[in-house]
C-alpha cells in the first residue's frame, strides 16, 4: 500500500483508475477500505471513468496513530488531504467526505476552494457541521472502556462496537474525537461557493438535517437516502447513483 507524509505523519492511501480525480475521505472510526472499498465505491467510480484516490486518515486504518487531541484538528486533517494532492501533483479534484470526512471537505470548500471542483458531504448535516450534535465525549469514554459490556450509552455502544469490528486503535480514536470538536459557523458555511452535494440518510440521527444545511450553503443540492441511518447509508445505491449523477452534471457544467 503506498503512503505519503504530511510532516512527520505517515499516511496510507490508494490511487486507482484514470480520468478526472476524486478524493474520498472516510468518517470517524472507519478507513478507506471500510468506507469506500468494501461498499464498492472505488470500483463504481472507476467504472464511471474516474481516477479514485482514498486515504486512511491519521489515527485510522494503516496510517500513523497519534494520541494527542491537538494533532487531530479539522484544519490539520484537511491539510493531510492537501498534502496528498500535492504528493500526487493534483491541483484540483472533486472531494467526497463522509461524516468527519464531510466536515473536512466542507472546511476545504471554505478555505481552499481553488483546490476543489466540488464537495460531496455525505453523512453530515447541519447538526454535525454547525450545531455539534455528532459523537462527543460519551463516545470517547466508550472507546476507552475496558469492554463493550461496560458501555451503557446507546450512541457510545454503536461507535464502540464499530471500532471493535474494524479493529481500530481505540486510544487514537478517542484522541481524534476530542481533537475534532471544531465546528463551522452558519456564516462560514454560507460562504462556501464550490458546488456542493449534501447526502444524508433519512433516519440518520447523527448527521442532523441535510435540508437545513442545504438552506445555508448557497446553491447546494440535497440528496435524501431513504430509510438509512448513519452507518447504513454509506453503501446505499441511492447515494451512489445520486453522486454519480451530480458528478456527471458537474462535468458537463450543469452544476453551478
Amino acid at each position: 500500500m503506498p503512503s505519503f507524509h504530511n510532516g512527520p505523519v505517515e499516511m496510507a492511501y490508494l490511487d486507482e483508475g484514470a480520468g478526472d480525480p476524486i478524493i474520498l475521505v472516510h468518517g470517524f472510526a472507519s478507513s478507506k477500505n471500510v468506507n469506500w472499498v468494501y461498499p464498492t465505491w472505488v470500483s463504481e467510480l472507476r467504472k464511471n471513468g474516474r481516477r479514485v484516490i482514498a486515504l486512511d486518515n491519521r489515527g485510522h486504518g494503516e496510517s500513523a496513530k497519534l494520541y494527542e487531541p491537538a494533532q487531530y484538528s479539522i484544519p490539520t486533517m484537511a491539510g493531510d488531504v492537501l498534502a496528498l494532492m500535492d504528493h500526487l501533483a493534483i491541483p484540483q479534484a472533486d472531494i467526497m467526505g463522509y461524516s468527519m470526512g464531510g466536515r473536512m471537505a466542507a472546511w476545504l470548500g471554505l478555505n481552499e476552494p481553488q483546490r476543489l471542483r466540488s464537495a460531496i458531504l455525505g453523512g453530515i448535516g447541519v447538526g454535525g457541521l454547525i450545531e455539534g450534535t455528532g459523537p462527543g465525549e460519551v463516545v470517547a469514554k466508550a472507546l476507552e472502556a475496558s469492554s463493550l459490556d461496560d458501555v451503557t450509552d446507546p450512541v457510545g455502544r454503536t461507535f464502540r462496537a464499530f471500532a471493535d469490528q474494524t479493529r481500530s486503535d481505540r486510544r487514537a480514536l478517542a484522541a481524534c474525537l476530542r481533537g475534532t470538536r471544531d465546528l463551522m459557523t452558519r456564516e462560514e458555511a454560507a460562504r462556501i461557493e464550490v458546488p456542493v452535494l449534501i447526502a444524508v440518510g433519512s433516519t440518520d440521527d447523527v448527521a442532523g438535517s441535510a435540508s437545513a444545511l442545504g438552506a445555508i450553503i448557497p446553491g447546494s443540492e440535497v440528496l435524501d437516502i431513504p430509510g438509512r441511518d448513519h452507518m447504513r447509508a454509506v453503501g446505499d445505491k441511492v447515494y451512489k447513483s445520486g453522486v454519480l449523477d451530480f458528478l456527471s452534471r458537474r462535468g458537463r457544467g450543469d452544476v453551478a
